[in-house]
């Protein structure tokens, strides 16, 4: 299957948010607050992602209110914060979305991504992902996490989808 055909599959675009929405750092203030900083770009390209009928969730490991207040802003309801284990998470999304796991492109950058980036249909890996997932992954962006990765990956879907 050419990229093109794996491309007009995807109807639900999953995202790991550390290392991939963001840059991966989390900073904490003297009060005991966390700060993370989100791509504008990453968030522009997941309202066209949206506005073209595709879906968008985020599965992330950690919780942090910085996470639900970035996908309340981009209008994200699919939003799993503390998943420890990743590919049930996934496989629980896919049936409540009653998307097939081969409808699903899942972008990751380290370790506890490998299993859903082997799984789904499209398994992308950030540009500077864990060397496993750039090995696993059937696409690696060129840019890093944090940086424009999510955008890049979602400009390669729409265009992949009208070639012929």
């Amino acid at each position: 299957m050419t990229l093109s055909d794996t491309c007009r599959q995807i109807k639900l675009l999953l995202s790991d948010v550390d290392g991939v929405m963001t840059d991966g750092l989390v900073i904490y203030d003297s009060n005991g607050g966390e700060l993370k900083s989100f791509n504008i770009r990453d968030g522009l390209g997941i309202r066209l992602w949206q506005r073209a009928g595709g879906r968008f969730g985020v599965v992330t490991g950690r919780e942090s209110p910085m996470v639900t207040r970035r996908c309340q802003e981009l209008d994200i309801e699919i939003v799993c914060q503390n998943a420890g284990d990743k590919l049930p998470v996934v496989e629980r999304i896919a049936a409540e979305q009653d998307v097939m796991l081969s409808e699903i492109a899942y972008i990751g950058d380290d370790l506890p991504d490998l299993p859903v980036i082997k799984a789904v249909g499209l398994g992308v890996a950030v540009a500077d992902a864990a060397e496993e997932l750039l090995h696993a992954a059937d696409m690696t962006t060129t840019l890093p996490g944090g940086r424009g990765a999510i955008r890049e990956l979602i400009e390669v879907i729409l265009k992949q989808r009208t070639k012929r």
